[in-house]
């Protein structure tokens, strides 16, 4: 079975990724991946170099993008709570979606960290995928704050807004939240 990752960060997102680009495209190359995606923090900067990278190491580059969502709007900026999001372009009406999200989340959302609402990614949804994302995404967080039957509410928001371009996220770090996280 072919393995491919799909939330990786490379060195953009300052202080938040580690990954060189060119290091991550030779690994993949190594593993014999047929795709890879890059997810960096709340932007894209790091695309036209990994799309150029990728596709000169024959890998399938998979554009992507982990934003950061806040549950009460953008135009509020007193709220400094905010979930990630990982969303990835399935095509080209995806790609400008990730564009666009990323430009309003630093034109509209700014506030410490570029920001989204769910509002605006119910607006610019098409073509995307999206993810439950790390311990940081809503759905975990709201399973780990408020318990199981929150979090299923939480999830169907997501759920109706890319319906089965969503999916669920494990991820084992063997850290206690995300076994809780996973088993639900």
């Amino acid at each position: 079975m072919d393995f491919c990752h799909l939330h990786c960060h490379a060195q953009y997102p300052l202080l938040e990724g580690a990954a060189r680009i060119k290091r991550l495209m030779a690994k993949a190359e190594e593993l014999e991946m047929p795709a890879v995606a890059i997810t960096d923090h709340g932007n894209l900067f790091g695309v036209p170099e990994f799309y150029t990278t990728a596709k000169r190491a024959g890998i399938k580059p998979i554009i992507g993008c982990e934003f950061y969502v806040t549950a009460s709007g953008m135009d509020d900026k007193t709220d400094r709570v905010r979930y990630h999001q990982v969303l990835l372009a399935k095509n080209a009406a995806g790609y400008r979606n990730l564009i666009k999200l990323s430009s309003l989340s630093y034109t509209d959302g700014y506030y410490y960290k570029p920001r989204i609402d769910l509002e605006t990614l119910k607006d610019h949804s098409k073509g995307l995928i999206a993810t439950t994302c790390c311990l940081q995404g809503e759905v975990l967080q709201t399973i780990l704050k408020k318990g199981e039957d929150e979090g299923r509410r939480v999830f169907k928001q997501y759920l109706d807004i890319f319906g089965e371009d969503y999916y669920v996220e494990i991820q084992d770090h063997n850290i206690p939240d995300q076994h809780k996280c996973n088993e639900v």
